[in-house]
């Protein structure tokens, strides 16, 4: 399976966690704790990358870097 980036944050609506996968649309999941959450989207994760491909749709490749990762790259590279 490809590594994909998980979101993991606290929903003070949903009063909950809330994980989603930014690559894989509407890839999202709830739980009460963040570990419950993280257990749910990859079980999510499993069933869209299943569906995508029995249904012949093209599976992205993982691209997703937040920010913070980001300017960290670009931070080594100018040191």
């Amino acid at each position: 399976m490809k590594d994909y980036h998980i979101n993991i944050f606290y929903s003070d609506e949903d009063e909950g966690y809330i994980a989603d996968i930014p690559d894989l649309k509407n890839c999202s999941a709830f739980g009460m704790t963040p570990n419950e959450a993280l257990q749910q989207v990859l079980i999510a994760q499993k069933l869209w990358l299943e569906e995508a491909k029995c249904s012949n749709l093209p599976i992205p490749e993982p691209r997703y870097r937040p920010m913070i990762y980001q300017l960290q790259t670009t931070n080594i590279h100018l040191a």
